[in-house]
């Protein structure tokens, strides 16, 4: 594998100077990336100085580089995690034989598939975004959101260089196609629901950032076992920028908490509105729909896409090498929820067809452990409450629960109980309205909006008050 050769127009490690047919393809695909970027990146910002990073190795020790530029002529490129000589496929029918370095002709359309679903995420969120800048509540979250934004669109080039690259005129159509879906466009949606949702506001984003993106933290870790070589090493870079990701919704979602309980300490419970606080209750609503959207994203409990995917070794579990079983499921079983009369029960099913429950399950422990350092925030203000997860049945669109209505705590409830009670549970038309009145832009560098506080430290060593875009 080449080293980064930043000499060429798309910043690359993987050869594209030797190869040149893959290197016109992907040139003629980067001016319609520029024109979509232009058309439905982030508005308003596209002229201004970001003090943004940008990827230089693929080294964990030193990948990264931070300087100002301007979003249009940021360095998106395509970066492989470097290959590991001799390795081999750790799971399914294929374990034991060498990771593939081609795509094997019977897993064509799947794996297509698979790279397709996962690359239409990355611009849908830009477009989700989009509307954001205009309403930052100061510099620092201004440049983390662009830094996630641009961030997406290298992904998305990581997933199209799969494409190009592996799948020919077929990848070349996809390829084109991810650039014409619009989020939440009623003739040309997203393909996964949670990225047709809006988000109209900070604390969307921080939860969406929290929630949602940890979601492709799990679907990025289990391609990341793949038997298709260079899908496992593309998504094994990608997960080195997807923690900033998680980190500035957990970390924004925090700030909030905490501006939220110095307000109750000060003026009481019922104070934080009136002084332009979001107070613990609305964050709980809003973390309640987040979170169940995005558990709608593994799908359905019971799944035989994901027993085929298992098994023809193209997409593994989180942490695959980690678990002490015989990694082909054959005769393995696992307990997943199932409703019994009025009640929620389990029973178990074979493995290999649970596995979108399995890889849901790491995801709900992931999210508690955020969760829980929220709570120590609010613990530490000596306020008795807390934030909790909903029972992993609230508010599903997909599986098991599809059908039943589910209170937070779980217990199934009539379409009346629900009726009269899910304004409690879900950010509710005033709440949006409230939240939206707060989206007042804060500009001045070290300055921020009223309803959060400051982070514990700024960007690569530089101060809270540095100019971290540039706006004049």
């Amino acid at each position: 594998m080449a080293a980064i050769d930043y000499v060429e127009r798309i910043p690359n490690n993987v050869g594209l100077r030797e190869n040149r047919r893959l290197l016109r393809a992907l040139e003629e695909w980067q001016p319609k990336f520029l024109e979509w970027w232009k058309d439905m990146g982030p508005e308003g910002f596209q002229s201004k100085d970001v003090y943004l990073r940008t990827a230089v190795s693929v080294d964990r020790n030193g990948w990264a580089h931070f300087d100002y530029v301007q979003m249009p002529a940021y360095r998106w490129g395509i970066f492989l995690a470097e290959p590991e000589a001799g390795k081999l496929i750790q799971f399914g029918d294929h374990k034991g034989e060498p990771v593939w370095q081609e795509v094997p002709g019977e897993y064509r359309g799947t794996l297509r598939r698979l790279i397709v679903t996962q690359g239409d995420t990355e611009p849908a969120s830009v477009e989700q975004q989009r509307h954001l800048g205009r309403t930052a509540p100061s510099l620092y979250d201004l440049r983390n959101l662009f830094q996630v934004n641009v961030e997406e669109g290298r992904h998305l080039w990581a997933m199209v260089y799969l494409l190009d690259a592996y799948f020919g005129r077929d990848g070349r159509e996809e390829a084109e196609a991810l650039l014409q879906r619009r989020s939440g466009d009623r003739d040309r949606p997203r393909i996964l629901g949670a990225f047709n949702e809006q988000t109209p506001d900070w604390l969307s984003f921080f939860m969406f950032s929290f929630f949602t993106d940890r979601d492709g933290k799990y679907q990025l870790a289990a391609l990341a076992e793949s038997g298709f070589d260079p899908l496992a090493r593309t998504c094994r870079f990608m997960l080195t920028e997807e923690a900033h990701h998680m980190f500035v919704g957990e970390s924004g979602v925090m700030r909030v908490v905490q501006r939220a309980c110095e307000l109750e300490r000060e003026h009481g419970a019922d104070g934080v509105s009136a002084h332009r606080g979001i107070d613990l209750a609305t964050i709980q609503r809003y973390l309640n729909f987040h979170f169940s959207v995005s558990l709608d994203l593994f799908g359905s409990e019971i799944s035989t896409n994901a027993a085929n995917f298992y098994t023809g070794s193209l997409k593994g579990r989180f942490e695959e090498t980690k678990r002490d079983d015989d990694h082909t499921l054959k005769t393995a079983v696992f307990r997943v929820p199932a409703i019994d009369g009025d009640r929620i029960a389990t029973r178990e099913e074979p493995a290999l067809t649970t596995l979108n429950e399995r890889l849901r399950e790491d995801y709900i422990a992931d999210c508690q452990r955020g969760v829980n350092r929220w709570n120590e925030v609010i613990r530490k203000h000596g306020i008795d409450r807390e934030l909790r997860l909903p029972h992993r049945g609230f508010h599903r669109a997909i599986g098991t629960f599809a059908d039943v209505k589910v209170s937070p705590d779980g217990h199934i409830l009539s379409e009346a109980e629900w009726d009269a009670r899910h304004r409690e549970w879900l950010p509710t038309a005033e709440d949006v309205a409230y939240v939206a009145s707060l989206m007042v832009p804060v500009t001045e560098p070290g300055k921020f909006a009223d309803w959060i506080a400051p982070p514990a430290r700024g960007i690569n060593g530089q101060p809270i008050e540095f100019e971290y875009v540039r706006l004049g």
